[in-house]
């Protein structure tokens, strides 16, 4: 029986690591190689053809869902399993909308990933079942319910959040997302007006409890 053949791009060589030595285990199942950005990614799926990709949603130099978005406009029949480690229902819904056919965190990887894999292969859509129900009920317009303001953002402007928080300046997130500082910029204002922050400072705090809580700063901390 053939293996299906899975790439896996995240940038923290010991959690791809351990990803690769659990998928490895299965007779059915090889990872065929990793990568650790966007541009890395799209070289190894013309070089390797895989089966599935795992991606990181945070990459260091890259966006993981840009990458879905990219891979189900360009390869519609390559499925992307999405990984997160923050704000899991924000990240869920917008990585599924982008065409990701899985969502797991990377707290419940390591028991799951296998069985995520295997029901996104079966053409099956994997979400971790305490979010399953909120997000599927969301898609399908349902009722209100609490949301998070960061859902505000788009897709970008969440990106730059995110490396605010994690301490990156305005020039290194220019750099990263080959973006002009004045852009740059330009999203921070943003990001400030749609989250109704005043200030640069309370910014980077909020951006700060977020990047390391992975929850929206409550009432109480401000």
């Amino acid at each position: 029986m053939s293996k299906k053949r899975i790439l896996i791009v995240e940038d923290h060589p010991i959690f791809r690591l351990g990803l690769t030595e659990l998928i490895n285990q299965e007779e059915d199942l090889e990872v065929c190689g990793s990568a650790m950005d966007v541009s890395e990614a799209w070289s190894e799926i013309k070089r390797l053809k895989p089966d599935l990709i795992i991606a990181d949603i945070t990459l260091r130099k890259s966006n993981g869902i840009d990458l879905v978005k990219a891979v189900n406009k360009q390869y519609a029949n390559l499925p992307v399993l999405v990984l997160s480690m923050h704000d899991e229902l924000l990240y869920a819904e917008r990585a599924i909308h982008g065409g990701a056919r899985g969502y797991i965190t990377k707290q419940d990887a390591m028991e799951n990933v296998v069985t995520a894999v295997r029901d996104v292969l079966n053409n099956k859509i994997y979400l971790e079942d305490h979010m399953k129900d909120r997000i599927l009920f969301g898609l399908a317009g349902g009722g209100p319910r609490d949301r998070s303001p960061l859902e505000r953002l788009t897709d970008r402007e969440l990106e730059v959040f995110r490396m605010i928080g994690q301490g990156f300046s305005t020039r290194e997130i220019a750099d990263r997302l080959h973006l002009s500082i004045k852009t740059i910029g330009t999203y921070r204002e943003r990001i400030k007006e749609k989250l109704n922050l005043k200030h640069a400072s309370e910014l980077v705090r909020y951006a700060v409890h977020w990047a390391k809580f992975g929850r929206w700063i409550p009432d109480d901390v401000v």
